[in-house]
């Protein structure tokens, strides 16, 4: 996983799944990348599933209006939820916060690769703050 920050998008997985965002006018990517997190078992969520979902949970938050750190790394989301003025369920909002709670738990390869750095407390922060700007 290539890392350079600590926000939702720094890092080669989640910018790579903005190009899938953007193929559709639908929140089905959203869905996936949650519902892979979802899935993942009792082996826990492998780190690319997880940084995927986070960005899968940023649509969410801006759809809502709760917007995080615009950069050129979000620039494709950001303009498809411009575009895209789309209600996520609430089926879908409890799906997000579920997730944040699978990344974060003990069994999370991302969460793991995280504490194993000197910014897991900024990336532990980052995505608690993510969690926080989805509303249920």
């Amino acid at each position: 996983m290539g890392t350079w920050a600590v926000d939702s998008f720094g890092n080669d997985d989640a910018c790579d799944w903005t190009y899938e965002l953007e193929k559709v006018n639908d929140l089905s990517p959203v869905e996936e990348a949650l519902n892979a997190v979802l899935n993942a078992g009792e082996e826990g969520v492998e780190a690319s599933e997880a940084t995927e979902a986070i960005a899968a949970i940023e649509v969410i938050a801006c759809l809502q209006g709760n917007w995080g750190k615009r950069s050129a790394y979000s620039e494709r989301l950001d303009n498809w939820v411009e575009a895209n003025k789309i209600q996520p369920s609430t089926a879908l909002i409890q799906k997000a916060h579920l997730a944040i709670d699978l990344i974060l738990a003990e069994n999370s390869e991302l969460k793991e690769l995280w504490q194993d750095s000197e910014e897991y407390t900024d990336w532990l922060a980052a995505v608690t703050e993510l969690k926080n700007r989805v509303n249920l």
